[in-house]
């Protein structure tokens, strides 16, 4: 797996760090080792790799003075949530049906569910059935 490394605890963009093997942080919130491929990443870096400067590095030094959180941190929760509202339809779709299908709930009850949440969504995606759900779940 390739791995890309950065260094999110100084600020400068200089030091960079080796990945831990087993693509864990040796120290939370300090260094990031994201899988090049990670899904949830993949089409934020993509956007983020196409321009010169990090659009977002604004938004993370805000979170750094306006809140207890370190910059790896910071920068850690920005990717989290641009990749949450980078999600396709289809994406969400399967991702909510298999935290839902955790909590022990049937098929029946989480395509009810997911229904009445996609309207939420940032762009709401079209209404969609509880067969095509399954279509996107299943194929």
């Amino acid at each position: 797996m390739t791995m890309r490394t950065a260094s999110l605890d100084s600020g400068q963009g200089s030091d960079h760090f080796p990945a831990a093997k087993s693509g864990t942080c040796p120290i939370a919130g300090r260094f990031l080792a994201i899988p090049l491929r990670a899904p949830q990443y993949r089409r934020v870096l993509e956007r983020r790799n196409r321009s010169a400067e990090a659009p977002h590095e604004d938004l993370v030094d805000h979170l750094v003075r306006s809140t207890p959180l370190q910059r790896g941190e910071a920068t850690r929760v920005v990717l989290d949530v641009l990749s949450y509202f980078d999600e396709t339809t289809e994406e969400f779709v399967r991702r909510r049906h298999r935290e839902l299908q955790s909590q022990g709930l049937r098929n029946e009850e989480i395509f009810e569910r997911i229904r009445h949440e996609m309207p939420h969504r940032a762009v709401a995606p079209p209404d969609l059935s509880a067969r095509q759900l399954r279509r996107l779940v299943y194929g």
